[in-house]
């Protein structure tokens, strides 16, 4: 679906609120098989966001990400930890190489946004219920020459802050 490229029919009054909420013209899409159906169409070039059809395209706006990570699990320890995330789509996927984590930190507050690749540029926030949870299973480690408490997951280490910032 990813290499699909129809002709672009303009722009859908539908958005991805920041909580993953999908709105029609408005209104909160309520129905969750309607809501998957959608994301399974969902495709991202550059920075905007659109839905695809094999004939056509029509742009949504998305507020953060166009996922959210409602859950995870983390099997294995240490090095050979996986940690693999839900989304509210039902969307599952294993962190590593080809699924990074990554944390962007608000530059006035301080405050992480968790977010985890799930395919083809898109991504999913991490809620924060997960994103405790994952905080309590991290670890300190050298990271581009310099010590940083993060994730690991499938061999890979995803830093989230650096270690001299740990309260």
């Amino acid at each position: 679906m990813h290499l699909w490229d129809p002709p672009f029919c303009g722009d859908l009054d539908m958005r991805i609120a920041r909580d993953g909420t999908w709105f029609y013209q408005g209104t909160p899409i309520g129905r969750p098989g309607l809501v998957k159906l959608f994301s399974s169409i969902l495709k991202k070039e550059g920075a905007r966001y659109f839905l695809v059809t094999p004939v056509e395209k029509v742009g949504i706006e998305v507020e953060d990400a166009p996922f959210v990570a409602v859950d995870f699990t983390a099997e294995g320890d240490a090095k050979s930890q996986v940690l693999t995330f839900e989304t509210h789509v039902g969307d599952r996927v294993a962190a590593g190489p080809d699924h990074p984590i990554r944390v962007v930190r608000d530059p006035e507050t301080g405050e992480p946004s968790p977010y985890v690749h799930v395919r083809a540029d898109l991504e999913a926030l991490i809620d924060r219920k997960s994103f405790y949870r994952l905080v309590e299973i991290g670890e300190t480690a050298q990271h581009e020459g310099a010590e940083w408490f993060g994730l690991r997951s499938n061999g890979a280490f995803f830093p989230v802050i650096p270690a001299d910032e740990l309260p």
